[in-house]
Parts: structure tokens; sequence; C-alpha cells
């Protein structure tokens, strides 16, 4: 199993995404800088966090035009396996890989702070090292991470079991007090139709060590370890 950690000018999660993945779960890892056109050596690609572009236009919106994401789209389409976080998640919507939008946060501030995600649904090649209804702490990091989607598209969303993670209390319950920054559904993580691409807002990679308080991010790589 090949990952592959695209970096785009102003990525800055980039270097914290390829030490777990190299260090901590041991596995082959190597950058993608943004220009690059050849992705057929890789089986999961990850856009990392951070400021792409400097978020200029809008959140995700310049990165998407970048040259790699052409490979990207062609590598999702064909079946490859695809995980955006935080920025990555946002270029992943404007790129059209997934449905709906990230919006301002509803309180308009910049949060940065721990949070609980529920495991919605732990049948995906990204949560399988999760048991149903297991409950994360993981860092947040985001001005932009308000979901937000159309009816039909939240309706489609549940009824196909496309909601991996939600934000909850620490004993589970998925409730508006506990979600960060007005998130329609507490949505912290979708999946597409075919479900090898999934974008998720909190960091996986800055809890994947017990130095930082938590290691439950580390559920998300051994699950696409398992893939191998």
């Amino acid at each position: 199993m090949k990952f592959g950690v695209v970096v785009f000018p102003g990525s800055n999660c980039d270097h914290d995404t390829y030490h777990v993945l190299k260090k901590v779960v041991g596995a082959k890892v190597e950058y993608i800088w943004h220009k690059e056109t050849t992705l057929n050596y890789f089986d999961v690609i990850i856009l990392p966090g951070g400021f792409s572009y400097g978020d200029y236009l809008r959140v995700g919106a310049v990165a998407r035009f970048s040259p790699v994401m052409r490979e990207v789209i062609k590598f999702a389409n064909s079946g490859g396996l695809v995980l955006g976080i935080c920025n990555g998640f946002q270029v992943l919507l404007e790129a059209g890989l997934l449905p709906g939008s990230l919006i301002t946060n509803d309180h308009l501030r910049f949060r940065c702070q721990d949070v609980y995600i529920k495991v919605a649904n732990n049948k995906t090649c990204f949560s399988r090292s999760y048991e149903s209804g297991q409950v994360l702490k993981m860092p947040i990091a985001h001005y932009s991470g308000n979901y937000f989607a159309d009816k039909e598209t939240l309706k489609m969303l549940e009824g196909t079991e496309r909601i991996v993670f939600q934000y909850c209390s620490l004993d589970g319950n998925v409730i508006p007090e506990e979600n960060p920054n007005g998130s329609m559904l507490n949505i912290a993580g979708i999946l597409n139709e075919k479900k090898n691409i999934l974008g998720m807002m909190p960091h996986p990679e800055r809890a994947a060590e017990k130095i930082l308080g938590s290691e439950d991010g580390l559920g998300i790589f051994n699950s696409l370890l398992r893939e191998s």
C-alpha cells in the first residue's frame, strides 16, 4: 500500500501526515507536488490540511485547479482511495468529488480545539478499524468547517450511510450543543457515492500519538492499510 500526500502552496499539515504514515504506522509514503501529473503508482492519495493558496478567493477554490487535481479526479473516478482532511475536504468539495459545501463557521470565528466525533459508519475502508458508535477525540482548526447541503442531499447522505463521522458529546450524543461550527446534521465527515473518497474536518494526523493527547486518529490510517 503506497500513500501519496499532496503538497499545495500553503499546506501546513503535509509533514504531519507524512510523519504519521511513515514513522508511526510504517507505511510507504511520498510527497506529491501540486504540479505533478502522474499518480499511477499510488494506492491512496491524501489532501492534507492547511491554507492552500492562502485561502484566497474561497477556501479550496484555487487548489482545485492545480495540475495535480486533474489527476486526483481521474484517480478517484477509477476507484482509487482519496482522503481529504480539513482544507483537503474543502478542495474535494470544490472539485465536485463530494456533495455539498463548507461555509463559514456559524459563530464567525476560527475554531481550534479538541472535539468528540462519533463513528456513524464503520463499514468503510476508512473506518473499519473502529467500532460502530465509537466516540473519538480529535482536534479541529478551521474557519470554514460548517457543512451545508440541501435537504435532498442530506437525506441521500443519511439513507446511503455516507455520513461517517458526526460531532458528538463525550458519551456519544449527537446534539447541537456539541457542534463546533454549525454543520448540518453535525456532519464531520462524508463519503462519495462509490465510498472511495472521504472528506473530514477533524485532523486524524494530529491525534495519532499519545504525546499529542489522543491516538484515536490512527484508526483512519490503519483502516486504509487493511486494504493492502
